[in-house]
């Protein structure tokens, strides 16, 4: 009788790993698309509850939803270019750490307000660089919808957004000439000050 419930027993921890590992697989395993979606119906939630949740409440909500979807990381290296490796490891992982915090309350503060937006997928096409483009728009109510273009690469086994561009225009250029031109002009502590002045301003507007 001891040996049948070790027998069930086993079958069922198997089971259980079997099913973990089984899910797990199927959470890595989405495709471009999926994790862009996923991100925009997050987003949309956000608005949604925008002023109920306050700008602190917003930021708390798409701090994982930002990190899940983005390498944040990857284009904290990109819109510093070749300065990147003029600097330190400390220097990098202190651009990482404030680039991050400043990509999630832009996403906070740009999108406060709900008024019954909707993003709808357009297509999506790969690169000849191994990455995807999903296409995409937001539909906005009494007023022109907004083009969206986000580019896509494999990080691990699963896909991260590493530029989005809007209308066409590139937040990743933008961000690349205003960091390696403070960077060139002004220095490293500069740059970081003007982050943080502008992750400072979000919070407040």
């Amino acid at each position: 009788m001891i040996l049948k419930n070790m027998q069930l027993a086993t079958i069922f921890v198997f089971c259980l790993f079997a099913t973990i590992h089984t899910s797990a697989q199927a959470e890595s395993a989405a495709t471009a698309k999926q994790v862009v979606e996923k991100f925009q119906t997050e987003l949309i939630a956000v608005m949604k509850n925008g002023k109920q949740l306050g700008y602190a409440g917003r930021y708390d909500k798409l701090n994982v939803s930002v990190s899940n979807s983005h390498d944040l990381t990857k284009i904290a290296r990109i819109v510093v270019g070749k300065e990147w490796e003029k600097l330190s490891e400390v220097q990098q992982q202190k651009l990482v750490d404030v680039f991050i915090r400043l990509s999630i309350a832009s996403y906070a503060y740009n999108f406060k307000d709900f008024s019954g937006e909707a993003f709808v997928f357009d297509s999506e096409e790969e690169t000849t660089r191994g990455g995807v483009v999903v296409h995409s728009h937001l539909i906005i109510p009494d007023d022109k919808p907004v083009k969206f273009d986000y580019m896509l690469k494999e990080k691990g086994d699963s896909w991260r957004i590493i530029n989005i561009i809007a209308n066409g225009v590139s937040d990743l250029a933008l961000k690349r000439s205003e960091y390696t031109t403070i960077l060139q002009r002004e220095g490293f502590d500069a740059l970081i000050t003007k982050i943080n002045e502008k992750i400072d301003n979000y919070s407040k507007l």
